[in-house]
């Protein structure tokens, strides 16, 4: 057997050229073998929030390895997870209680749904019916491939999904489709909950919807006694301009999911916050209530103890203002682009802007978008497009010198593809 044999997530390798390590990261930056210095402008898949390998975040992991690797978290509690919740529940929308810990974003939802139907269950209520809006993504479980988008993504594990109410996607002009949608599936009385990533849906194709949407679905779903999963895993963490998408919309939703930006990036770690209502749900004297789901490393204390130190970074340092700054600097660099014909549906939300490259296939499996990434590889540029959807999420800490680059070279990219030239 020749090369590596490790399988890369949504790679294709008989189309891929061999990968380059990585064997450092810095700030913005990866640098692979060849000593070569990337800019990471979408934050390794959205995860890295203040910058690669943080000194305060970094410092906690090393001084938490000193007393930890993993404790059984159904048995067992310790500081890290305690205090991490309790930091949570401080800046997270009002009237969310209780923490449940897990991997990753995907099981961060697949927590979300099973507590969702878990609670009418309990409550002698059962629902059967999850609403979904069309073009999201909410991971790649098996209940987060049911309520997410269908496609070639999951068309061979179809017969695995279970059935979802799906909302059309509150496009400019007809976004009282949606809440009517939303209204006629509620009305069943069946709807449990309604999941939503809030504002923007990612890997749809970073499409951006007004916060008043959100505000009326969940007034909705409120008269309907359903409730409102958030699905923040990407939203969080400042990447709307706020420290979670919701706070845009006022309002709060039964249970949010964070994850990504959680640690800071710095290791995987998720959490589920619910209402105390749910909570309660599950909790009794008769043991088939308990809420059966678990991973072996729940609560990681080494994981939770880089979480506790980013809540540290974001009280410590003048987070907000980078933010704000770099949701500038993007209003500044699209204005270019605003009325260029090669470009389609220009848009940000706060550090994270889209557009859209005119090309005659669109869609994820756009040709374009291998091209694009090696175009942007060859620019010492890490740009994931999805398709022909050109976007940026880069670090807080970005430099304008960088940030000036990634535009020319989507500027350049343009000039290269767009119009069918591949």
């Amino acid at each position: 057997m020749s090369g590596s044999p490790v399988w890369h997530p949504f790679t294709q390798h008989a189309l891929e050229p061999a990968m380059k390590r990585i064997v450092r990261t810095e700030d913005a930056y990866l640098i692979d073998e060849d000593g070569t210095r990337i800019l990471d402008a979408i934050s390794s898949w959205w995860v890295i929030t203040h910058g690669h390998r943080h000194p305060a975040i970094m410092e906690a992991i090393r001084r938490a390895a000193e007393s930890y690797d993993q404790v059984i978290f159904a048995e067992y509690t310790h500081a890290p997870a305690e205090e991490l919740a309790r930091g949570l529940i401080e800046i997270a929308p009002a009237g969310l209680e209780h923490v449940f810990y897990s991997d990753s974003g995907s099981t961060a939802v697949e927590v979300a749904l099973k507590m969702a139907l878990g609670y009418f269950h309990n409550i002698g209520a059962p629902r059967s019916r999850v609403s979904v809006m069309e073009h999201s993504y909410h991971g790649d479980t098996i209940g987060t491939m049911s309520v997410g988008e269908r496609g070639v993504f999951n068309a061979a594990y179809e017969p695995f999904l279970f059935a979802v109410d799906r909302l059309p996607f509150p496009e400019a002009g007809r976004e009282q489709q949606t809440l009517d949608a939303f209204e006629a599936f509620c009305a069943s009385g069946q709807v449990a909950a309604l999941i939503v990533e809030p504002l923007i849906l990612g890997a749809g194709g970073m499409k951006i919807y007004p916060a008043v949407v959100l505000a009326e679905l969940k007034r909705i779903a409120e008269r309907h006694g359903t409730l409102l999963i958030a699905d923040e895993v990407m939203t969080g963490w400042g990447r709307t301009g706020t420290l979670f998408a919701c706070e845009q919309a006022g309002i709060a939703p039964d249970i949010l999911c964070t994850s990504k930006g959680l640690t800071g990036g710095a290791l995987p770690l998720a959490a589920t916050l619910c209402t105390a209502e749910i909570f309660d749900a599950h909790l009794s004297t008769d043991r088939c209530r308990t809420f059966f789901h678990s991973s072996s490393y729940t609560a990681n204390p080494i994981a939770c103890a880089a979480a506790v130190a980013n809540l540290a970074v974001w009280k410590a340092e003048p987070v907000g203002g980078r933010i704000e700054s770099l949701a500038a600097k993007h209003r500044h660099h699209l204005q270019r682009f605003g009325a260029d014909p090669r470009f389609a549906n220009v848009r940000q939300t706060g550090t994270i802007a889209a557009l859209d490259l005119c090309v005659p296939a669109e869609g994820y499996l756009s040709e374009v978008g291998p091209r694009l990434r090696a175009f942007f590889r060859e620019r010492r540029l890490l740009i994931r497009p999805l398709g022909n959807v050109i976007y940026l999420m880069p670090p807080y800490c970005v430099a304008d010198a960088d940030l000036d680059r990634a535009y020319e070279a989507i500027d350049a990219a343009a000039a290269a593809f767009s119009g069918g030239r591949l």
